[in-house]
């Protein structure tokens, strides 16, 4: 038996590619959708691709609670993928999970570093205060005794990899003559695709060895550094990018000068590339599994075949 699963966010970056994936998969799968984003045309068109897929479409929000309540009554499995300024928010849903007493596992909106073990430091103030959100979302998970799965996933391929890591300047194509390192370019980081993050969370929604753990994805192909990610794209163009190195220092000093949102940007770059945020930790069996050794039969997309794209 597969549950059914509710998807809320899921007209988001991540969360429709969640939809997709848990509808491929064969799950009864629900998108909770609020009316007005319908008027967004790229929106419509995207929930109208997830009625071709099956998906039933339930319309409510966070700050509705007879609808959380009513959609969440309707499945097994809560997925939330909301956005940062909906973190908190998600007390509602832990609120519409005890009263429909239904629910046997939540995953929460993570999707990103392990906020428990993170190394995030000031000034990377946008960053941390991210951080410190999930980990509240996560306390409360715990109090209300909701069985969970925490997903943490590193970078997303798509937003980390086509700027080499120089994720504040949202570049779609890696750059062909010079690139910034951070710090030494050495800090271990972790980058995997949407579609795989979408297809091992979907695993481990009914899987026993994932309940009440930590899902890390951290394939190991996938674990490279940004001068590692740099020189798989320098091989592949036949070039040597200029390289300008920037100190910790220096960085630290550009976030405090910068206004939002790059400045949560480049406070990632700190984290990830500096302080090796993802890999500064050793993965125990007390708290946490890894995807790709549970999921063995799932054929991730490795880095350097994803930077085959834009070649």
């Amino acid at each position: 038996m597969t549950s059914k699963i509710l998807v809320i966010g899921a007209t988001g970056n991540i969360g429709k590619v969640i939809v997709q994936g848990s509808a491929k998969s064969g799950h009864a799968t629900f998108a909770l959708v609020r009316e007005a984003s319908l008027s967004d045309p790229v929106k419509a068109k995207l929930v109208e691709s997830f009625k071709d897929l099956g998906v039933t479409i339930l319309y409510g929000s966070l700050t509705d609670k007879e609808s959380l309540v009513n959609a969440i009554k309707q499945v097994e499995v809560v997925i939330s993928a909301v956005g940062r300024a909906q973190i908190l928010d998600q007390i509602n849903i832990i609120d519409a999970i005890k009263e429909s007493g239904n629910v046997k596992r939540f995953l929460p909106s993570e999707f990103d570093n392990d906020v428990d073990r993170t190394v995030a430091i000031e000034p990377a103030t946008a960053t941390l205060s991210n951080y410190n959100r999930k980990a509240q979302i996560r306390r409360a998970i715990e109090a209300a005794k909701i069985p969970y799965t925490y997903v943490v996933t590193g970078c997303f391929a798509g937003f980390f990899v086509p700027c080499l890591g120089q994720c504040h300047l949202r570049l779609t194509s890696p750059p062909k003559d010079k690139v910034s390192i951070y710090d030494s370019g050495n800090g271990k980081a972790i980058f995997n695709i949407e579609e795989d993050i979408a297809t091992y969370t979907i695993k481990a929604v009914d899987d026993p060895r994932t309940v009440n753990k930590i899902l890390y994805i951290y394939p190991p192909k996938n674990i490279v550094s940004q001068n590692d990610l740099v020189g798989l794209w320098e091989r592949k163009i036949g070039k040597t990018l200029d390289k300008t190195y920037v100190s910790e220092e220096e960085l630290l000093k550009s976030i405090q000068e910068t206004q939002p949102p790059i400045d949560f940007a480049m406070g990632l770059i700190h984290t990830i590339f500096v302080k090796s945020d993802l890999t500064s930790f050793d993965i125990d069996p007390s708290f946490g599994v890894e995807a790709s050794e549970l999921y063995p039969e799932v054929k991730y997309t490795t880095i350097d075949e994803y930077l085959n794209r834009f070649v």
